[in-house]
C-alpha cells in the first residue's frame, strides 16, 4: 500500500465548501475512483486547530504515479479549487505500507 498525506488550514468560512469537495463524495474522489490502484480517501478535522488532514491511499506509488502523469490537467483544475478554500497546503509525505 502507497499513502499520501495532505494538512490544510482553511480560509475562515470555507469549511463547508472543503469538506465537499475533499470528502468522500468530492470531486477529488471522484476523479480518484477513476484509477486502477485507488483505495480510499480519509478526511479529518482536528477539532482544536480546525485544520485538515487527507489521506490518499493507493495499491502502489505506481499506481499514484500513473495517475498523476495521466491527470495533470483535471488535477489543476481542482487543486486551484481547493487553493480558493486555503491559507496554506502541505504535502506531509508520501508513505510506503510496510
Amino acid at each position: 500500500m502507497f499513502a499520501v498525506l495532505w494538512q490544510y488550514q482553511l480560509r475562515p468560512g470555507a469549511q463547508a465548501a472543503f469538506e465537499a469537495l475533499y470528502g468522500p463524495d468530492g470531486d477529488w474522489v471522484a476523479l480518484f475512483r477513476e484509477h486502477a490502484g485507488y483505495l480510499g480517501t480519509e478526511l479529518w478535522r482536528d477539532e482544536a486547530s480546525g485544520d485538515y488532514l487527507t489521506m490518499d491511499r493507493w495499491a502502489s506509488q505506481a499506481d499514484y504515479d500513473a495517475f498523476l502523469a495521466a491527470e495533470q490537467p483535471r488535477y489543476a483544475q481542482i487543486d486551484a479549487r481547493g487553493d480558493a478554500l486555503t491559507l496554506s497546503e502541505r504535502r506531509i509525505g508520501r508513505y510506503q505500507g510496510l
